[in-house]
């Protein structure tokens, strides 16, 4: 299951609605227990560096990639993976998120249609190398993180 901080939530909806139409993309930093929930802290809201039509694909840059990991080490976080957007399209994962995934991250999808945030959920490879989605409880005006 993974968990959002109102905050992060809040900035990640925020950067989706604002890169519409074109798909926005950002890191996911926070805290794993040992049953394997995630709480998400933080994001950090990277550029989407894929050349041509960025309103189908994103891609970050291998810099960004290396600033998250950088990132993660001068807090004290975990980099848990990694959220992008869908703009006119479901928040399930294509064929091209799917090979571009590694293990470990989860991968969160901002659904936006037509400026508006509709579904987001969470997905994560298992063994197989196929998608599966993680759960997503409601997101609370305020949350209690465990130590």
């Amino acid at each position: 299951m993974i968990h959002f901080s109102p905050n992060v939530y809040e900035r990640m909806l925020a950067d989706a609605r604002q890169t519409f139409p074109d798909e926005c993309c950002g890191f996911l930093f926070g805290t794993e227990t040992a049953d394997g929930d995630r709480y998400l802290t933080d994001i950090l809201v990277v550029d989407n560096a894929k050349e041509g039509d960025k309103r189908r694909r994103f891609e970050i840059a291998p810099q960004d990639y290396l600033a998250a990991e950088r990132y993660a080490d001068e807090r004290g976080l975990t980099l848990l993976g990694v959220y992008h957007s869908h703009p006119n399209h479901p928040a399930i994962p294509s064929e091209h998120d799917r090979q571009a995934a590694q293990p470990f991250f989860s991968y969160v999808i901002v659904s936006v249609l037509d400026g508006y945030i509709g579904r987001v959920r969470s997905w994560r490879l298992n063994d197989d190398g196929q998608f599966e989605e993680e759960a997503i409880p409601p997101v609370p005006a305020k949350l209690v993180w465990p130590q």
